[in-house]
């Protein structure tokens, strides 16, 4: 049975990444009138030896200046041989970026612009490593809310 999509619905997707390495590997890929709401995300890091260092970055817009497409850091993962990172605190994101304003988002117009969602560039969440050997298994729980 296919699970239902349409508007005013929330579906719990899991998605699993194997071998992640220094390569950007996108976690979420966001659609118009979305919000995601991450839930956990879990890094194993498959090395024998040494420590391992990856990034969980959201790519989209920058309410501060403005600017789209910009790469906001979410967190370092850092861990040793055969360790897993969890990362359980929750957040939320918008599938598309707002239509571009200038400045900062100072005032209840750009607030909305941003809920609204008018552009057509798509934000995502996105994962890697920092080095070509490093490897993480990576999984990613998440609601993905369709208010289309």
């Amino acid at each position: 049975m296919a699970i239902a999509r349409g508007a005013g619905t929330e579906i719990i997707r899991t998605a699993l990444f194997e071998d992640v390495a220094n390569t950007s590997q996108e976690l979420i890929i966001g659609v118009q009138h979305h919000i995601y709401t991450v839930l956990s995300i879990t890094a194993h890091c498959q090395a024998v030896t040494g420590t391992e260092r990856g990034y969980i970055t959201l790519v989209g817009y920058d309410a501060l200046a403005g600017t789209t497409g910009q790469n906001i850091d979410i967190t370092t993962v850092t861990c040793g041989a055969r360790e897993t990172f969890v990362w359980n605190d929750k957040f939320s994101f918008n599938g598309y970026e707002p239509v571009d304003f200038s400045g900062s988002m100072d005032d209840a117009t750009k607030q909305d612009a941003i809920a609204d969602q008018g552009s057509s560039v798509s934000q995502y969440l996105k994962c890697n490593g920092e080095e070509a050997n490093d490897n993480f298994e990576v999984t990613i729980t998440y609601i993905d809310q369709n208010n289309a």
